[in-house]
């Protein structure tokens, strides 16, 4: 069995390759029940964020093209086009992936705490199809470990700067006095809940929060003072806009070019900030051509995003260094399983040998014979039985000198605090 993490995140790809592969909520269970029904795959996770969408498998093979295959089938996407910006880890290096994701060293914002929820997130709806088995069930469980030392014992959550507060700083760039800006919120998820609060301290008192179901939107607003409407009444929100940041799953855009140039004549073309952190996009990039728009994706978050980055550096080799260690620790708890197994059906031999000597003593002693002659034949057979395979195969080694066979075998079979006996 081999531990295979394949994926795609903002590194390798840009929001536009992005989207094309993301999962929505609604897709997540049929995804799931797809991809571990394969003939390769064992055991299945996926992960599936704004930046990153990754698959956790434990395969039969080390070939990733199978999982590649179906995942350009899944979302209508030429394998080649995947191929051009996949990545893929084995084993030991796909468990340090998912524990360096874990721990935000991998993230657009190094140390953003939101991915560790993203992913116990993941983990839980692969429970619920029943994609994970053992061998997955204990990287996540002991990911979740490592991540929770990295958050603990350095600095790398320290001031939590995520890609919600990179787009309100960015907003404090174009806007000199928050106070006199409304912003309008789509989505009501975690994300949007963060950038109304990182506005809110900003010091923007006009807040809309949109949402498609109504009364989500009214439980966030009412943190904040807010005003909550729904989707359908955005069009009339973007006319008192001048700060608009939006963060749904929704497949398709929610905001288009024309709505918004008919917002922009209401508002005699004073300027308007968009940021979209969704994936797939909640605004039309055509939007951006507009020319009182400045439009922003996640990938336009890099400036603020690298600033951070800069003051989390020494964290970030501290919590590298739990990460090796947590590497270490997994890989040595998975070769202890390894011999356990080897262990057990060695056990099982010795178990069916000693069986067939029982069986064999006691139609003996059923029939009459002498229970001390029977006793002793027992033992002569059990040993010469148990004996037999270990030292046929040593002959062999010692034949074809393989001394490393030899040496292993001394140390495995000998018991060092057995006195020696001298032959007769």
């Amino acid at each position: 069995m081999t531990l295979l993490a394949l994926g795609i995140n903002h590194k390798t790809a840009d929001v536009a390759v992005r989207e094309q592969v993301a999962f929505t909520p609604e897709q997540l269970e049929a995804a799931l029940a797809q991809l571990k029904a394969l003939p390769v795959v064992d055991e299945a996770a996926v992960l599936s964020t704004c930046n990153r969408t990754e698959l956790y498998c434990v395969i039969q093979s080390q070939g990733e093209r199978p999982l590649l295959e179906w995942l350009g089938g899944f979302h209508g996407l030429p394998v080649e086009s995947l191929m051009r910006c996949a990545y893929h880890y084995l084993d030991d290096a796909a468990a340090r992936h998912l524990m360096r994701v874990a721990s935000g060293l991998d993230s657009m914002v190094l140390g953003e705490p939101q991915i560790l929820g993203q992913i116990k997130d993941a983990y839980q709806q692969a429970r619920q199809v029943k994609g994970l088995g053992g061998e997955l069930e204990r990287l996540f469980q002991h990911t979740f470990a490592v991540a929770k030392q990295v958050r603990t014992e350095t600095g790398i959550g320290e001031n939590p700067v995520s890609v919600a507060y990179a787009a309100v700083s960015l907003a404090s760039r174009i806007f000199d006095d928050f106070s006199r800006s409304r912003a309008l919120l789509v989505g009501a998820g975690e994300t949007i809940e963060l950038v109304a609060r990182h506005l809110h301290e900003a010091g923007v008192r006009e807040l809309t929060v949109a949402n498609r179901t109504r009364e989500r939107a009214e439980q966030l607003a009412g943190e904040f003072g807010a005003e909550a409407i729904a989707l359908g009444e955005i069009p009339r929100a973007l006319e008192q806009a001048d700060i608009v940041i939006t963060s749904t799953a929704a497949p398709l855009p929610i905001l288009g070019k024309g709505m918004v140039e008919r917002a922009l004549k209401v508002r005699r073309h004073r300027p308007i900030f968009m940021v979209d952190i969704a994936v797939p996009r909640d605004i039309e990039p055509q939007v951006g051509e507009l020319d009182d728009v400045f439009l922003y994706t996640v990938d336009n978050l890099h400036e603020v995003i690298e600033e951070n980055r800069r003051h989390r550096q020494v964290a970030a080799r501290q919590a590298e260094e739990l990460i090796d260690q947590g590497v270490g620790q997994w890989l040595h708890e998975r070769r202890v399983r390894g011999a356990g197994d080897l262990i057990r059906r060695y056990r099982e031999q010795g178990e069916a040998q000693r069986q067939a000597a029982e069986a064999q003593a006691l139609a003996q002693l059923a029939r009459g014979g002498d229970p001390e002659k029977i006793l002793r034949r027992l033992s002569q057979q059990l040993t010469n039985r148990l004996l037999h395979g270990p030292t046929l195969r040593l002959r062999e080694a010692s034949g074809a000198e393989r001394h490393d066979l030899i040496q292993a075998a001394e140390s495995l079979l000998l018991d060092p605090a057995a006195p020696s006996q001298d032959p007769e």
